[in-house]
């Protein structure tokens, strides 16, 4: 009978893995491309070992736009308030996407996108923090510009690939 119960925990968990990826890579096929210019970070923690440090300039408007935490006395303190929403991002003819808005529920124009945000810690965070690569490639993705991500129609970010001031892919 356990034999039975751990066959079977084991392949439903399987399942739901691949289901999981097939999804990611249904995600990357399908998601409308957007670019994101990155924003100076610490170089103390730019590089470390295998993956690069990333900061988007879209997040810091994203803050900017947010309501601060208020005391009892009333004065904001800069801090955010744990939550989710969506952004309005403009895209221009390079696809890079700006900011434009919180979202309010209104219908986007055709060169606009909706993009998922979180608040946590007080930072907001878009997909991800963090690009990893290839341990001793380090050098080549000092250049690197902007990030390109995959959308999806629900403003679901993946970071497909790191691009230069040209917006080159950068290998």
């Amino acid at each position: 009978m356990h034999r039975v119960v751990a066959v079977v925990t084991t392949i439903v968990i399987l399942g739901l893995v691949n289901w999981s990826i097939i999804q990611k890579e249904k995600h990357l096929a399908e998601g409308r491309r957007v670019n994101l210019s990155l924003m100076p970070v610490d170089p103390r923690s730019l590089m470390q070992g295998d993956y690069m440090a990333l900061r988007f300039s879209l997040a810091e408007k994203v803050r900017a736009a947010l309501p601060q935490v208020k005391s009892s006395t009333g004065q904001r303190h800069g801090i955010l308030a744990t939550s989710d929403g969506h952004v309005v991002v403009k895209l221009d003819e390079q696809s890079i996407g700006t900011f434009k808005s919180i979202y309010s529920g209104k219908t986007l124009a055709n060169n606009e996108i909706l993009m998922h945000y979180r608040v946590r810690n007080g930072k907001v965070k878009l997909a991800t923090n963090a690009y990893f690569f290839q341990e001793g490639h380090a050098k080549k993705y000092e250049s690197a510009k902007f990030g390109q991500f995959a959308v999806n129609k629900e403003g679901e970010l993946l970071l497909v690939l790191m691009l230069d001031e040209h917006l080159n892919k950068i290998d």
